[in-house]
């Protein structure tokens, strides 16, 4: 048949060497012909954060669960 898929053209990135496509910005350093483009450091702080404030509410839940109770908890709790 005539009809058939082709493997994209891979270039390498000027930067950090990675394959990228032609005549676009590299997804992993965020350069494009020498130039910054897409800062990927920031993009990478904001997961950064999000998932240290994940971690941190699932300490605090921990730390709840584990936290000894009290004379006045203990006799309020039901069995």
């Amino acid at each position: 048949m005539h009809i058939y898929l082709k493997h994209p053209s891979l270039a390498k990135c000027s930067k950090c060497g990675k394959p990228t496509k032609q005549h676009k910005v590299c997804l992993n350093c965020g350069y494009y012909k020498g130039k910054e483009v897409v800062n990927v450091l920031a993009k990478l702080e904001k997961k950064e954060k999000k998932k240290k404030q994940d971690e941190l509410k699932q300490a605090e839940k921990v730390q709840q669960k584990e936290k000894p109770m009290t004379m006045e908890e203990l006799s309020k709790k039901k069995f």
